[in-house]
């Protein structure tokens, strides 16, 4: 195998672009680790310029990550590409990722440019960004719907400029997968300069197809670099999935004849981290990463499997990550080994007092479940990571009452800035009462557009829940995230963090590629 495919991971620009999936600094720094450990050859970091928030997140990234490449993505003008530059400077291995529209419905509807406006710009635009970052990416957005004429000339022009990767983008999940390879492999053909640079693709899920589309683009086009998601995650139907096109190419290293650098085993660590920060729950059925993945109801096949493993295996379950989340601490470990553990979680806190809150936490919960795991620790964690200036509103007490026949009611209390708040209320059900008690004091006239509970661990009574709750107010759409081996106190913990984003004014410039 001569051949290496790139894997360009963008979970946490792209990914993040999903309704309510946006992240805090320390949550992005924390998965980004996490990506680290997985061995992603490049982390696309987020969007500098979009906000302040994000800016202080790609540096924050840029200057922990040694091994990966840390990338920004970048509109085609100075100021964006200016911004990307300065929160790289830290990096050990940097990459600007600029973009422009180049499909005939995009720059007329949207750019209201000409395609000679939008070619210099391009042009311009990785000109500048090549004198402040050696390692410079290039996409033409909705790339697959452009004009191929128009787009040979634009990616002719870049790549003398000195984008070092191509990328082009299915941004509306629009191709299927003999056409899109087709499409990758008549620009290499047709562009006279295409061998100077590392071919690219970016497929969204638009009609289920965006891992074929990936591959199709990487074995009939000749890409050499897939961009993908950790779980697909992504706005609309999701990206292209990184667990699945990783262990397609492993698995099918006959069909596909490609080397990766990617340690799998940390795959499934790495789902369950996106899944509790994002509160985007993976189906049972996912591939690779799913409770299901390698489960067998079936008599037959559970026959099949004690006898041969591979009658019905075409993985190991310990290859992607399966095996390695086991119990490992209890009420009874100490400090030192629940440092260990979050060392090898990849959960690197800033102080010590910071790492004795979280034992206290720890400790806490150990008292009342038996048996931790993996995900009870990143889940305890991810409650820390909150800082004082996100966690306006903070859970202080709640109690409620449910017997049969009567109706439910709850009374809670919980800190709004400095102020302190008692509210009751009756409801449908206990968590009903909790969250009607909260916002009676709040009135954020929030509509939910989603609550769901999940086991973070299987097996047992006492696993915590996870409950997200999502709402939306004013046009805009947050996810908040409650875990606790009370449900009630979990789904009062996530509709205040939900509260705690809304209240955050942080603006985000949307960014498509």
């Amino acid at each position: 195998m001569t051949d290496k495919l790139i894997i360009f991971d963008t979970t946490l620009r792209d990914g993040e672009q999903s309704p309510g999936a946006s992240m805090t600094r320390e949550e992005k720094l924390r998965i980004a680790r996490q990506l680290e450990r997985l061995r992603v050859d490049v982390i696309e970091a987020g969007f500098a310029a979009s906000s302040n928030g994000d800016f202080e997140a790609v540096k924050s990234i840029a200057d922990a990550i040694r091994e990966s490449t840390v990338c920004s993505l970048a509109r085609a003008n100075d100021r964006d590409i200016s911004r990307a530059a300065e929160a790289l400077k830290g990096a050990a291995r940097s990459r600007i990722h600029t973009f422009i529209a180049t499909s005939a419905l995009h720059m007329e509807k949207k750019l209201r440019m000409t395609p000679d406006q939008v070619h210099e710009q391009a042009r311009l635009a990785v000109r500048f960004a090549r004198n402040l970052c050696d390692d410079v990416e290039f996409s033409p957005e909705d790339g697959y719907r452009s004009d191929l004429d128009f787009l040979c000339r634009v990616l002719e022009t870049v790549i003398a400029e000195g984008a070092r990767t191509v990328n082009i983008p299915d941004t509306v999940g629009y191709a299927v997968p003999e056409l899109y390879g087709e499409f990758i492999r008549t620009l290499r053909e047709r562009v006279p300069n295409s061998d100077k640079a590392v071919w690219s693709v970016h497929c969204h899920n638009d009609l289920g197809m965006a891992v074929a589309n990936s591959l199709a683009g990487v074995k009939l086009g000749g890409a050499r670099q897939i961009e993908c998601t950790i779980n697909g995650l992504g706005e609309r139907a999701g990206n292209c999935s990184l667990e699945e096109v990783v262990m397609a190419v492993r698995t099918r290293r006959d069909y596909f004849g490609l080397a990766l650098g990617i340690d799998t085993t940390q795959i499934v660590p790495a789902s369950r981290m996106v899944s509790q920060t994002t509160g985007f729950v993976v189906q049972p059925n996912k591939a690779v990463v799913g409770a299901n993945a390698f489960a067998h109801a079936s008599g037959i096949h559970q026959d099949g499997v004690l006898k041969a493993r591979d009658t019905y295996e075409i993985m190991r379950a310990e290859d992607v990550g399966w095996a390695a989340n086991k119990i490992v601490l209890g009420k009874l470990s100490g400090r030192n080994a629940f440092k260990q553990r979050l060392q090898e979680l990849g959960v690197d806190l800033d102080s010590e007092s910071e790492v004795n809150a979280a034992f206290a936490r720890f400790k806490d919960l150990a008292d009342r479940k038996s048996e931790i795991f993996d995900e009870d620790i990143i889940a305890l964690v991810s409650d820390e990571s909150v800082t004082p200036e996100q966690e306006h509103y903070r859970l202080l007490a709640l109690s409620q009452r449910s017997e049969t026949g009567e109706r439910p009611h709850a009374t809670v209390s919980f800190a709004a800035g400095a102020q302190e708040h008692r509210a009751e209320s009756d409801g449908n059900g206990p968590v009903d009462a909790s969250l009607k008690a909260i916002e009676s004091k709040v009135q954020s006239g929030a509509e939910m557009m989603l609550y769901s509970v999940n086991a973070i661990t299987s097996g047992s009574t006492e696993s915590q829940g996870e409950v997200t709750v999502r709402l939306q107010h004013g046009g805009r759409v947050v996810n908040g995230v409650g875990a606790d081996p009370d449900i009630v106190v979990a789904s009062a913990k996530a509709y205040l963090s939900a509260l705690n984003k809304l209240h955050s004014k942080a603006e985000r410039v949307a960014a498509q590629g």
